[in-house]
C-alpha cells in the first residue's frame, strides 16, 4: 500500500482529543511518526497513543504549553531525539471562550491570543530548526470564524484571523526554504468543544448550526484530517499560503 506520509514526522499541537487526535491518528495510518502534543489532558493523549500503536504506528505523546519558550524547545527536543528531523508541524491547539463584548477579560484575551497566535508563531520558530534542507509543512487549523464570525465570537474571531495572516506572510518568507503553509478553516465539527457550548447554549444554538451548513449536518474530525494529510503530502507540494475550508460549505 502507498502510504502518504511514509517516513515523516509529524508533531501535532493539542492532539489529545478532537480534531487534532484524529489528525495524528490519521497522519499515523498514513505512514508519519507522530507526536502528540497535549496541555493537560494527559490521559487523552495516552488513549491516542494507544490506538496508534496498537495499529503498528508509531507515536508518542509529550506534555507542553505551545505559549511557552521553554516547553516547545522541549517538545522538538523530545521529538528529534525520538523519531529524527522534523518534517510537518500541525498548529491546531487553541482556546477560545463566547461572550458578549463587555464580558470579555483581559486575562482571557491574552489566553486566547497567547494560545491561539504566539503559539502559533513560537512552534513555527522553533521547526523552522529542525526540518531538513529538503524542507517541510506547516498547517495552521483556523476556522470559517476568521473571515465570517458570528455574535459573541469576536476575540476567537480574531485570533484565527490573525494565524491566516501569519499563514500568508510565512508562506512567502519560507518559500526558497521550501517550506509550505498552509490554513485550514474547518465549519462546525462534530468534537468535545462543539458538544460542550451546545450543552451550554442549548439545541437551538445545534440547530442553527446544521441549518447555516449547506451539506445539512456537522463534519467530522476524520474528514478535517484527511485534508491535513493532503497539504502534509507530496500531492501538494506546489500548495503553499492557501487557506482551504472544510466546512460543508459554510461560510
Amino acid at each position: 500500500m502507498d502510504l502518504k506520509l511514509k517516513g515523516r514526522v509529524a508533531v501535532i499541537t493539542g492532539a489529545s482529543k478532537g480534531i487534532g487526535a484524529a489528525i495524528a491518528k490519521t497522519m499515523a495510518a498514513e505512514g508519519a511518526s507522530v507526536v502528540v502534543n497535549f496541555a493537560e489532558s494527559r490521559e487523552g493523549a495516552a488513549r491516542v497513543v494507544t490506538e496508534i500503536v496498537s495499529n503498528g504506528g508509531k507515536a508518542i505523546a509529550i506534555q507542553g504549553d505551545v505559549s511557552k519558550i521553554v516547553d516547545i524547545k522541549r517538545i522538538f527536543e523530545e521529538s528529534k531525539s525520538n523519531f529524527g528531523a522534523i518534517d510537518i508541524l500541525v498548529n491546531n491547539a487553541g482556546v477560545g471562550k463566547f461572550g458578549p463584548a463587555e464580558s470579555v477579560l483581559e486575562e482571557e484575551f491574552h489566553r486566547q491570543f497567547n494560545t491561539n497566535v504566539l503559539g502559533t508563531v513560537l512552534a513555527i520558530q522553533e521547526a523552522l530548526k529542525h526540518f531538513p534542507e529538503t524542507g517541510g509543512s506547516i498547517i495552521n487549523i483556523s476556522s470559517v470564524a476568521s473571515q465570517n464570525p458570528g455574535p459573541y465570537t469576536g476575540v476567537y474571531a480574531a485570533s484565527k484571523a490573525a494565524i491566516e495572516a501569519l499563514t500568508l506572510a510565512y508562506a512567502k518568507e519560507f518559500a526558497t526554504r521550501k517550506i509550505r503553509v498552509n490554513t485550514i478553516a474547518p465549519g462546525s465539527t462534530e468534537t468535545e468543544g462543539a458538544r460542550a457550548l451546545i450543552n451550554v447554549m442549548g439545541k437551538e444554538l445545534e440547530n442553527a448550526m446544521i441549518a447555516a451548513t449547506p451539506m445539512g449536518r456537522f463534519g467530522t474530525p476524520e474528514e478535517i484530517a484527511s485534508v491535513v494529510v493532503f497539504l502534509a503530502s507530496d500531492a501538494a507540494k506546489w500548495v503553499t499560503g492557501e487557506r482551504i475550508k472544510v466546512s460543508g460549505g459554510l461560510n
